[in-house]
């Protein structure tokens, strides 16, 4: 009877001592919050302010924000619909379609149709851009991309239309023949012969 009364005195005094332990502790970590808000209270402002300062903002070299079609100025690509980009894709975010063509001169060469890409599922890795043996495909670095609807994060990187393959040069026109003296059966050209000698 008695242990149990001093069991109960220990567990009272034991709370006591948790409860005093607990105010301090959250008493102390008030004050290291205050401190780091006290910290942030004077430290100057770095605010961006967006998008009025679009003029002057500076965006990195390398930042990846969508992939993009490298055209010349005669709106030309280098794409060759060989599927290394698609492949190597780690979440099938491209997806090509591809179309045999025939050439004037017989052969058959395969073209490029679509090029579909799908913003809204690449992890903007890169891979595309470096297994792409003609450079043809980069990320840009415009980084305004937000949309209201999935659909128009699907975008089509072959916006151009895609030129008609050159004609084959024309072989060039065979030279004519120097004219060769045939005998006659007559016997005239040994005739001019004699007259020359």
């Amino acid at each position: 009877m008695r242990n149990d009364k001093r069991l109960k005195e220990y567990i009272y005094i034991m709370n006591i001592k948790e409860y005093f332990v607990s105010i301090f502790k959250g008493f102390y970590s008030l004050i290291k919050g205050m401190e780091v808000t006290g910290k942030e209270l004077v430290t100057p402002k770095v605010t961006e302010q967006y998008p009025e300062n679009r003029a002057e903002l500076h965006i990195p070299e390398r930042f990846r924000a969508t992939l993009e079609f490298i055209y010349d100025d005669n709106g030309n690509h280098k794409c060759i619909a060989c599927g290394s980009c698609e492949r190597n894709c780690p979440n099938q975010t491209i997806s090509i379609t591809k179309r045999m063509v025939e050439l004037p001169d017989g052969k058959k060469k395969q073209k490029l149709d679509k090029y579909m890409y799908d913003l809204g599922s690449c992890t903007f890795c890169g891979l595309c851009v470096q297994v792409c043996p003609t450079n043809a495909i980069r990320f840009s670095n415009d980084f305004e991309q937000a949309v209201f609807t999935r659909e128009k994060l699907l975008k089509q990187l072959n916006y151009l239309p895609e030129k008609d393959e050159p004609a084959p040069a024309p072989a060039p026109a065979a030279k004519p023949a120097a004219p060769v003296n045939k005998p006659a059966a007559d016997g005239s050209n040994q005739e001019t012969k004699q007259n020359k000698e």
